[in-house]
């Protein structure tokens, strides 16, 4: 039972990380970046180019390197967001919500065959691969590596949390989700905190995709379009558009996928998650703590 929490909290943790760029920019424009998986996916190869412009390293220095370059690929996909805020999302921002939501998922394909024109279709294997010795805490085996990526992950969904409550940047967030006009009026930048909201969940979306790489060894162009889904999916069970409600909603997909995964099988695992978004969908459609709002016209 604790192995299976274990793993549940683990591969939820990724969950959340992206999840929480889909909640940030659904709660200022209501927006469904359908874009935003393959920018996990983007930030999964420019770690790995990052790391093969390097070279090898010793087994002592990888985990130290691998966190200095987490840090370069979150600029890299911040400015990424960025650009395809700028490029794809604004000219469109008072068209039908139809036509940027068929814009987001043409992104998404851009961005996928973009990078399979660039790396080509074959998998590629990461360069640091984490590993470690195991541990074993309340019968659950672990490793310090596991650690330190669910560790880094909860720093920065609380550093985000942070920023979101209590700074002005997060109460300018804040004032243009309820009203864009009227912020704009109070002599707020409407466009630069909607370029900085997108930088930030980009980088949070290419933080994991360094993550899941050094972790799981292997990257591919399509990684970016499952995980996006169930990024999706976690964000609407803990309520899209609420930060701590995204975060619950990503961990507890994890757990979700751990124990159907040991109670079905793990050619299930996908099912499972998807018909709990149905459930969701149908008992409360507003996710675990999120709240119906009156859209404003």
């Amino acid at each position: 039972m604790t192995q299976l929490v274990w793993n549940g909290l683990f591969v939820g943790s990724f969950y959340a990380l992206v999840a929480l760029g889909y909640s940030m920019v659904y709660g200022i424009i209501k927006l469904l970046n359908f874009a935003h998986g393959d920018l996990y996916m983007l930030g999964a190869f420019a770690g790995f180019a990052i790391l093969g412009a390097v070279g090898g390293v010793s087994s002592a220095m990888a985990l130290p390197l691998l966190l200095a370059v987490l840090l370069a690929t979150m600029a890299v996909t911040g400015l990424a967001g960025v650009a395809l805020e700028r490029i794809a999302y604004r000219p469109l921002r008072r068209a039908p919500r139809l036509s940027l939501l068929i814009t987001a998922v043409g992104a998404s394909f851009a961005l996928e065959y973009g990078m399979r024109a660039v790396a080509g279709a074959d998998p590629r294997v990461y360069p640091v691969r984490l590993g470690g010795t195991s541990l074993e805490i309340l019968g659950a085996r672990l490793t310090v590596q596991q650690v330190v990526l669910v560790g880094v992950a909860v720093l920065l969904m609380a550093g985000l949390n942070l920023l979101v409550t209590r700074t002005r940047e997060g109460r300018a967030m804040r004032a243009i989700a309820l009203d864009p006009r009227t912020s704009a009026l109070m002599g707020i930048d409407v466009n630069a905190v909607i370029s900085r909201t997108f930088f930030i969940g980009s980088a949070l979306a290419g933080a994991a995709g360094v993550m899941a790489g050094a972790y799981y060894g292997k990257i591919d162009f399509m990684m970016g379009f499952l995980i996006g889904l169930k990024a999706f999916t976690a964000a609407v069970i803990g309520g899209i558009g609420n930060i701590p409600g995204t975060m619950l909603g990503g961990l507890l997909l994890g757990l979700l996928e751990s124990f159907g995964t040991f109670w079905l099988g793990g050619e299930w695992r996908d099912v499972f998650a998807f018909g709990v978004l149905i459930l969701f969908l149908t008992v409360r459609p507003t996710g675990l703590l999120g709240e119906r709002v009156t859209e404003r016209v």
